[in-house]
């Protein structure tokens, strides 16, 4: 469910301790939208569990786009992102821990990037590798 802006979400009962709609709304910083955020109950239960999984913050680098900010920042024609899909900092995780541990949790949109996993929860499953990345992504 789109809500124009991360400002206007009821918290109430939010049950995802380790996130909040701000950090998982638009980060074109109200320049192209007000802050868009794309709420969706199972996929943050998944992104919780992926959280409980690794025992460690999970930084999210990029969540829902407003269109013109997906457009800005090279995004996918139909990218995730125009709904619900997160990218995570790899810093401070082992990048092969990250990535079985979102594959056992139910992420079906998989990009390996050099800096960042991309995680969403498409229909029909993909993975892919971005730019300059693969041999980092090679065991």
């Amino acid at each position: 469910m789109l809500i124009r802006s991360f400002t206007l979400f009821d918290t109430s009962g939010w049950r995802w301790p380790h996130f909040s709609p701000q950090e998982l709304s638009c980060k074109c910083g109200g320049r192209l939208c007000g802050g868009e955020y794309w709420h969706d109950p199972e996929f943050l239960d998944v992104l919780e569990a992926l959280r409980a999984a690794v025992g460690q913050p999970l930084v999210i680098n990029s969540g829902h786009r407003c269109a013109l900010w997906n457009t800005h920042v090279g995004g996918a024609a139909h990218s995730m992102h125009r709904q619900i899909a997160v990218d995570i900092a790899l810093a401070w995780h082992d990048r092969f821990a990250l990535l079985a541990a979102a594959q056992q949790g139910g992420f079906t949109g998989i990009g390996l990037g050099r800096h960042f996993l991309h995680l969403d929860r498409r229909s029909k499953p993909a993975r892919w590798y971005y730019s300059g990345s693969k041999a980092l992504w090679e065991r």
